[in-house]
């Protein structure tokens, strides 16, 4: 059997303070961890934390229960990943191990889940969206959409539908949350995405504010070339499967929040008005349904 080095530590407390960030923190205290300096995230699972690594992210820890420690491909995985980060001439570039038994992680919220082993990693520098979607063909962006397992789940299909980015405004739910990663099965480590910059002082209302899509961003994307298609239930609107959305050389698929869509503001400004056609007199679909549909559709180059 082959032989791992891997220093391991063991934890047999609880309520011992290594543990604190697996299992005392909230969202938000993580993304903020080292404000002002980002935050970290927390991956669960074989796959999404290799996926992660890829991105590449910088794990900081891994917790793994000692009962998973008898798995070649659990300690292959841990060797990778200490093994890189030592060979890393920063000075805190340490990965430390934690063992625990399954009965005390268990306690841990949504840790059935975890398949027995989770990483606290770095959050990802963003990258500039020109930088992001300047050679795309297909994005997609996502404006306020707010619940984890819609863009958990809108990162999936666009990994399997050949959306090449995702630009999220400022009002969207975290894709680096729990629930988002799993959801998305490790995709949000697969699909390029980063945020757009808003200037909340454009729109006077609330609601706009709120929405994020402001007159600059489509200026941006005009500039770069891409057609904008808002999906919207609007008089005017053009079916799904127009020819002349699948002829645009450059297209960026626009989803609005889940209870009221798109701003009118950025339905307006949006090139194309897009509609899914539908049976039995259904208006609507949730929206991560409806981006998996927009983007089969839309992304067969």
């Amino acid at each position: 059997m082959k032989r791992f080095n891997v220093q391991i530590e063991y934890i047999k407390d609880f309520d011992d303070d290594r543990l604190s960030v697996y299992k005392d923190l909230n969202e938000s205290q993580l993304r903020h961890y080292y404000e002002p300096d980002g935050g970290v995230f927390i991956a669960e699972s074989l796959k999404v934390i290799d996926r992660a690594f890829s991105f590449p992210c910088v794990p900081e820890s891994i917790l793994v229960e000692e009962e998973k420690l008898s798995h070649p491909e659990y300690m292959e995985l841990i060797e990778r990943i200490t093994s890189y980060n030592e060979s890393l001439s920063s000075g805190d570039s340490n990965v430390s191990v934690y063992a625990v038994e399954h009965d005390k992680l268990s306690a841990i919220t949504g840790y059935n889940l975890t398949g027995g082993i989770l990483s606290a990693m770095r959050r990802p520098s963003m990258p500039e969206v020109t930088d992001l979607i300047r050679d795309t063909r297909r994005i997609a962006i996502l404006d306020t959409v707010v619940n984890p397992t819609n863009i958990g789940a809108i990162f999936r299909s666009a990994a399997a539908f050949n959306i090449e980015a995702i630009l999220l405004t400022k009002g969207c739910c975290d894709p680096l949350s729990r629930r988002a990663i799993r959801v998305s099965m490790g995709n949000v480590f697969q699909i390029p995405w980063t945020y757009l910059d808003s200037d909340e002082d454009e729109y006077n209302d609330e609601r706009q504010r709120s929405a994020g899509l402001v007159r600059g961003n489509f200026e941006l994307l005009h500039n770069l070339g891409f057609k904008t298609a808002a999906m919207a239930l609007k008089p005017e609107s053009v079916r799904l499967d127009d020819e002349r959305l699948k002829q645009e050389d450059k297209l960026a698929i626009i989803m609005g929040n889940e209870g009221d869509g798109l701003s009118d503001a950025a339905i307006k400004m949006s090139d194309y008005k897009v509609i899914i056609p539908m049976a039995h007199d259904v208006d609507s679909l949730n929206v991560a349904a409806a981006s998996a549909v927009a983007f089969w559709e839309l992304a067969r180059l």
